[in-house]
């Protein structure tokens, strides 16, 4: 059988497929029962004080041999130590302070891309610098300030304080969910209300927490239905869930879990535990799906609640899943433990299923596992595929935060971590290594999607990873992979590193991509673009500027740069979005 193809009954369970499985039985043995010697025979035939020297002897040589026999086994089965990744670093000059200048630069640059939304799509949820207009996710229901809602505390974080006092006027007195048409559940919940709740807690301005608890109650409907899986779209003025018809109505996992860090700060501020109640019977509905997969389809089934046959990985609609089991620990300040058992399960999973390394340099990534029907079995077979979405850079920084949970030495002191902890460190500095590597292009810039060479691949002893469907002889036919659309994910982890490191090389790699950024991206007359063809010098450009830009990119490089009291990271949990979120003491009964 191809080694690429993996038959896992773990897997099979979560896909809930028909193949009966058998039980065991045994029968017991029966044994004859002798009678028992009379306590003067017992005593004639078992002296206690005068055995055999030789069956003393013989006795002392099999328990000798017992105890160095398991001692051998459980050297055998112990896994080598890692050796630290921290001999390089000097603690007692390691320097948290902030760098000004770079600082400085990033605002600047954040400048740039504000007065020209500002100038040009003033109001709009996107905005497209090349023609220097703006656009909205429904164009027939109208804005919603996407862009100025998902802005709101990098502005804050920034310093931006007159830019801030513009754009909540703005909130106050044109913002308004009263719009006739279908909006993604999840995008919303992300950008929106979590920027809402963002701006409340670092203005403490009561403005941003009713306008929040307005948009928390409008998505509500999603979550009507037989599970209690959220449907993924939402109107807001019929007050009603849809589900998703490109996806056969069904919902990804990552949207139908990555709603419980918004939801439950809302019911914490507002007392009001019918958001909370909402977002944690979703999780209640994926653990009994899941059983002790640990990793999961990217598909749900929103009528029972079960998954889908469907891909399994730490890409686009399977991401935030993982980084949500962290941080719903986390936010409430580790009062559900329920949730640091299932990211436990999850890594363990993981590391036996999708992390691969490539032939040349030894690479790691986070392979994806697509299923085929296997007809003889009535189950699946999984087949390796080795593919990684940009998205997957976040999970770098994740595992790194995983270890040390916000707290303690950073870097942590290496011998007091446990092997799974030194594993989830390992893993997580590496593939932030790979995430780094796959901007080594014409432009510094990294892919949509990047596919590594596997043992047996053409010229798999000299190259890592390439880009699907690039033609090298024509750098203007570009493919889908090959864009990058001024994503945050590398800038994420490369941040999360280096508050828990202290590392320099941390901050050199954010500013090689900040630098790339500023000389492939940027819009001389207002704003950034994205990229088609992140191996080409001479590449066009798409128009439009994400929101993620300046909610997230710059926020992370920004942060890169700052000391370690700006948003510390064990008093704060980010959302997604990058939207930070205080941890909180919950007043509600919690855990498992």
């Amino acid at each position: 059988m191809d080694s690429n193809i993996r038959k896992r009954s773990n897997l099979d369970k979560v896909q809930k497929s028909d193949r009966s499985s058998e039980q065991a039985s045994g029968t017991p043995t029966s044994s004859s029962t002798a009678a028992a010697p009379s306590p003067s025979t017992q005593k004639e035939d078992i002296p206690q004080a005068n055995m055999p020297r030789n069956k003393r002897l013989f006795i002392f040589v099999f328990l000798v041999s017992a105890f160095v026999v398991a001692l051998w086994r459980s050297r055998r089965d112990t896994p080598p130590a890692i050796p630290s990744p921290f001999t390089h670093l000097n603690k007692g000059k390691l320097d948290f302070s902030a760098d000004p200048e770079k600082q400085a630069a990033i605002v600047a640059s954040f400048k740039h891309a504000w007065s020209a939304y500002r100038r040009d799509a003033w109001g709009f949820d996107d905005y497209h610098p090349i023609k220097r207009g703006g656009s909205n996710l429904n164009h027939n229901a109208g804005g919603i300030g996407y862009t100025i809602v998902d802005t709101l505390d990098t502005m804050l974080i920034m310093g931006l304080n007159e830019e801030f006092a513009e754009a909540r006027q703005w909130v106050k007195t044109e913002l308004t969910f009263e719009r006739n048409g279908n909006f993604n559940a999840f995008e919303i919940t992300i950008r929106m209300l979590g920027g809402l709740l963002a701006a409340y807690h670092l203005s403490n301005d009561a403005l941003f927490l009713e306008k929040a608890t307005d948009l928390g109650e409008r998505l509500l409907p999603i979550f009507e239905t037989q599970s209690g899986v959220p449907l993924s779209n939402i109107n807001f003025v019929q007050k009603k869930g849809f589900g998703d018809m490109d996806n056969r109505g069904m919902s990804s996992t990552a949207e139908a879990a990555t709603l419980q860090l918004e939801f439950k700060y809302l019911s914490h501020l507002t007392d009001d535990y019918v958001y909370w109640n909402a977002v944690e019977k979703v999780m209640d509905v994926i653990r009994t799906a899941s059983s002790d997969s640990g990793i999961v389809p990217i598909f749900m089934r929103h009528e029972d609640g079960t998954f889908a046959s469907s891909d399994i990985r730490f890409g686009s609609r399977g991401d935030s899943y993982y980084e949500y089991l962290l941080k719903q620990y986390l936010q409430t300040n580790r009062a559900e433990p329920v949730y640091r058992e299932m990211y436990d399960r999850a890594m363990e999973a993981m590391h036996r299923d999708l992390v691969q390394r490539t032939p040349a340099n030894n690479l790691l990534y986070i392979a994806e596992l697509i299923p085929s029907p296997n007809h003889e079995t009535r189950g699946y077979d999984w087949n390796l595929q080795a593919k990684q979405d940009h998205l997957v850079c976040f999970l770098g920084g994740s595992l790194l935060l995983g270890v040390t949970e916000g707290h303690g030495s950073f870097p942590p002191e290496w011998d007091t971590l446990s092997q799974v902890q030194q594993r989830d460190w390992t893993t997580g500095a590496e593939l932030i290594k790979t995430c780094v590597e796959t901007h080594n292009t014409e432009t510094g810039l990294s892919p949509e999607i990047a596919h590594f060479k596997k043992p047996g691949d053409l010229n798999a002893d000299t190259i890592d990873w390439y880009i699907k469907g690039l033609d090298w002889h024509n750098p203007q036919m570009t493919s889908f992979d090959a864009r990058y659309i001024l994503r945050p994910e590398t800038v994420e982890s490369l941040f999360l590193a280096w508050r828990q490191t202290g590392d320099p090389q941390y901050r050199k790699h954010g500013w090689a991509i900040y630098q790339a950024i500023e000389k492939h991206c940027k819009i001389p007359g207002g704003g950034y673009a994205s990229i088609l063809n992140v191996n080409s010098t001479d590449t066009r450009t798409e128009d439009k500027m994400e929101t993620f830009f300046l909610s997230e990119t710059l926020k992370y490089l920004y942060l890169l740069f700052s000391d370690s009291s700006v948003i510390p990271l064990d008093k704060y949990v980010f959302n997604t979005e990058a939207h930070p979120l205080p941890i909180f003491e919950p007043s509600i009964r919690v855990g498992h």
